[in-house]
């Protein structure tokens, strides 16, 4: 292909949940690739590069968030093509291995790739020539890693690793070393079985990254399926609702609330979720409120811990703010938030005082043991494998997303919480604040417990 035959391949990044979708234009043409659900961004996009979107593909059903495709497909009149075999609730194209879906002069061959589900596939780009420019590979072939292989339930998990190993080796043995290589998953999605490396590669490359590619069949099944950690529990409503058919979605401010009815609703054990800051929820938040710093993490953790279909309410210091969290929540299917209150929070608690509590680094938690006071608690709210490969002794393990559930096996006294790098554990002071229990931020990178002194057991 010359150069001016080149189609140009945009990457749309959604970093909050570690994954990528992706808009490839030519001649005033556009195509794309597993949308996110806040399909805004993709129609601008297509408007800044005169195209017009033709066709809308899915790899597969995703568990990891609310696809926007089927509503991309709607409004732009695009073809909307999914992997056969899922019962699904909409009309689309459905294919298989094989097929080629014709975007003249660009063309999408389908390559069956199980292995992070059943019906997952792989969406080879041929150009004018027929030659493979690149390959979208979903959830199969990630950068130095694969997809994880467990999210259809423990009983297809072995036949699925099985899969996943034998569609890497597919990829590589029938496209050319120099074809690109464009995942879905693997850029802190949890839908990685491993962690990946690098923001670019091809085929070659992967030759030698590749887990399913430098490992035997059976070691590779072995290692994949030993170092599954959890993944969070709101997955379990992703596949359900990209099956049926997503509701368009709703971007809108949530309705504003008063003092009095963020009271109301905090004292009827409704979700009121603060998105400021940790430190400054820690200096000062409604009792009752749970601090969810608004951050790249914002949206994984509290859709794991959320009580899904519960009210849900969000305090933030802007307007701003309130919109890019009902954003995020949207992603995964957690739409038009009940309430909104904005503003400083000394104006939001009514008659009621601002509760507070510590914080504090490694330093000071070395510090706080150095006094040999029996009424201390070191609370670690990483997950098991975390803290199985280190953690400072005598330090309680409930990770961040039992904590709810178990926060009464927390011992008695002041509690010093901590995780890796502090929002997880700003997240569980919030939890525990709201039990009233007297708690301590560590807000620190776990790093520093190694050059502190505070000795690991292993």
């Amino acid at each position: 292909m010359s150069t001016t035959d080149t189609p140009d391949i945009a990457i749309i990044e959604t970093s909050s949940l570690g994954d990528r979708s992706y808009l490839i234009s030519h001649n005033g043409i556009a195509l794309v690739v597993d949308p996110q659900r806040d399909i805004d961004r993709i129609e601008s996009l297509a408007r800044e590069k005169n195209a017009r979107i033709t066709h809308v593909f899915e790899t597969h059903i995703h568990n990891d968030y609310v696809t926007g495709g089927l509503e991309l497909a709607r409004a732009t009149g695009a073809q909307y093509v999914v992997p056969d075999g899922d019962p699904v609730g909409f009309e689309r194209r459905a294919v298989v291995d094989g097929d080629v879906v014709d975007a003249d002069p660009l063309f999408m061959q389908v390559m069956h790739t199980p292995g992070h589900t059943h019906h997952h596939v792989s969406y080879v780009l041929r150009g004018t020539k027929g030659t493979p420019v690149a390959v979208f590979t979903g959830g199969s072939m990630l950068y130095g890693s694969t997809g994880r292989t467990d999210l259809l339930g423990s009983e297809h998990t072995h036949d699925l690793t099985h899969a996943q190993f034998h569609s890497v080796r597919r990829l590589v043995d029938e496209l050319p070393a120099d074809t690109e290589v464009y995942p879905t998953h693997g850029f802190g999605s949890f839908c990685s079985a491993t962690p990946t490396s690098g923001d670019s590669s091809t085929i070659g490359e992967q030759r030698s990254a590749n887990p399913a590619l430098t490992q035997d069949e059976q070691t590779y099944v072995d290692t994949l399926i030993d170092g599954l950690a959890a993944y969070p529990a709101y997955y379990a409503h992703m596949g359900v609702i990209n099956t049926a058919g997503p509701a368009p979605v709703d971007l809108s401010m949530p309705t504003p609330v008063d003092p009095a009815e963020l009271r109301r609703r905090i004292e009827a054990r409704e979700w009121v979720v603060d998105l400021r800051s940790r430190t400054a929820f820690a200096a000062g938040h409604l009792d009752g409120s749970l601090g969810f710093e608004l951050s790249s993490s914002f949206v994984t953790y509290l859709g794991w811990l959320y009580q899904w279909g519960a009210p849900l309410t969000l305090i933030g210091d802007t307007a701003d703010d309130i919109l890019t969290a009902t954003r995020e929540l949207a992603r995964i299917g957690i739409d038009s938030p009940s309430g909104s209150a904005v503003g400083d929070i000394t104006d939001l608690t009514g008659e009621h005082p601002v509760r507070s509590y510590g914080t504090s680094d490694f330093a000071g938690l070395r510090e706080a043991l150095g006094n040999n006071d029996n009424d201390r608690v070191v609370l670690d709210t990483r997950q098991p494998e975390e803290y199985d490969a280190g953690h400072i002794p005598g330090a309680v393990n409930i990770p961040l997303p039992e904590l709810a559930e178990r926060h009464h096996e927390v011992p008695t006294g002041e509690i010093w919480v901590h995780c890796a790098s502090g929002y997880r554990a700003s997240i569980a002071a919030s939890i525990l604040d709201r039990a009233d229990r007297t708690v301590v931020l560590v807000d620190d990178d776990y790093d520093s417990v190694e050059k502190l002194g505070l000795d690991t057991e292993r």
